[in-house]
């Protein structure tokens, strides 16, 4: 049963940047103070980074202190800025600063993904203490709770998988009353024994979608700097176009083909039981949006299908065969997902012959060091970098064309609705 007036409303962490943007927010939950909300909430702008940097220095045993000061600081200048009373809130950050600092304190283990999800988690927790009692002192009625204790994952680290039957029953408990907003942290988890986990890069939107499929909630917004889906990167091409509406379908699509706008793993919840999604821009909050749905039918028919490109640069093209120039096979490709896999690698991109398999992935220095090597143990591998894979849903020969021009390509493929190409 769809709970009519819940709404799950998510704010990513460039619309928390700065004590203006957190009084921005309170701007915009003061038109919805009469609903029932739960606000999913990331990192202050960075603040994830340079926790990840910390944590590198802090597992190499190199000097950590001028960054931690750093992060320190700045919270602290944002409660300065916000707050009257400053008393309750200092005491509440504090206490969170003195744990993380603790953990510093210790000697890492030897697994840094687990390193890196007991020290990010404090990004969540520091942005959301701040946000909940600057509600508080601005007149609203809100709670804050540690989405740790509600949404269970499994052990694996930097990108666990939600226990779905676990955080269900948890979240179902969760009381909400009318008129009550619930500040909660996005991107966090735990595992079954309490221990920090996270839900991969861009997840506060998976939190977002994983709470409203567990609750049934009306709908899920997400706030972002962009007033919705656009043909491309408003950030990057002029003469963009906006999506009014989007099918689930296409989104899942867009996502998995490399759109920044929303997670990947965000969709796949919410269209299970037909919940919304709405994107808007926390800079032009009375803007409509994209609406994510079902279908994209309105009044007049389908809304027209218009190009829709999707650009990745940093990209690594790899070209594998066999040593002694025998045929790609099962076991080669077995082979090479296998390891693909214990690198952490995603592929952006296939395309294999006879003799060699290609793919695109991003060109992660510190995977692709690993990588290669053992794969120069079994098989020529030869590489190109500094490559962009180019993505065109429902193109035409014009939008090719435009993207292609003066471009070396070295690998293109088409089906009846996308063409991808990987150029220089």
């Amino acid at each position: 049963m769809i709970q009519e007036k819940l709404k799950i409303f998510k704010f990513g962490g460039a619309s928390v940047r700065d004590a203006r943007s957190v009084a921005n927010l309170a701007s915009i939950l003061n038109s919805y103070r009469d609903e029932k909300i739960i606000v999913v909430i990331s990192a202050i702008d960075k603040t994830t980074r340079e926790l990840a940097k910390l944590t590198g220095l802090y597992f190499n045993k190199q000097d950590y202190s001028s960054l931690f000061e750093k992060i320190i600081f700045k919270h602290q200048s944002i409660i300065n800025e916000l707050f009257v009373d400053k008393q309750s809130v200092k005491a509440d950050f504090e206490k969170l600063a003195s744990n993380l600092k603790l953990k510093l304190s210790q000697q890492a283990s030897s697994n840094y993904d687990f390193e890196y999800d007991q020290i990010v988690v404090y990004g969540e927790l520091f942005s959301t203490k701040i946000i909940s009692a600057y509600l508080q002192q601005k007149g609203f009625s809100c709670r804050w709770i540690d989405i740790r204790n509600l949404i269970k994952t499994d052990s694996n680290y930097r990108n666990a998988r939600v226990d779905w039957q676990t955080s269900r029953t948890l979240l179902a408990g969760l009381q909400i009353p009318d008129n009550e907003l619930i500040i909660t942290q996005g991107f966090i988890a735990s595992n079954a024994q309490g221990l920090n986990t996270t839900l991969g890069i861009e997840g506060s939107d998976f939190t977002a979608a994983i709470i409203a499929y567990a609750l049934n909630a009306e709908k899920v917004v997400v706030w972002k700097d962009v007033a919705g889906f656009y043909s491309s990167d408003p950030k990057m091409f002029d003469n963009v176009v906006k999506l009014d509406a989007v099918s689930f379908h296409e989104a899942v699509e867009l996502a998995y083909y490399g759109a920044k706008i929303i997670h990947p793993k965000t969709i796949k919840p919410l269209q299970n039981k037909k919940i919304p999604l709405i994107v808007k821009s926390f800079k032009e909050p009375e803007s409509s949006g994209t609406i994510v749905k079902n279908s994209t039918k309105n009044k007049s028919g389908l809304l027209p299908e218009v190009p829709v490109f999707i650009t990745k640069n940093n990209q690594m093209l790899i070209s594998i065969a066999p040593l002694d120039f025998s045929f790609i096979a099962e076991d080669n490709l077995s082979d090479i997902f296998a390891l693909l896999a214990r690198f952490r690698i995603k592929v952006n991109l296939m395309q294999n012959s006879a003799i060699s398999f290609s793919i695109c992935v991003d060109n992660l220095p510190e995977r692709m060091n690993r990588l290669l090597p053992e794969l120069q143990k079994n098989y020529k591998v030869l590489y190109n970098e500094n490559l962009t894979l180019v993505t065109i849903r429902h193109y035409d020969s014009k939008i090719i064309e435009a993207l292609t021009r003066g471009r070396k390509i070295f690998v293109q493929q088409k089906s009846r609705n996308t063409a991808r190409f990987v150029v220089k």
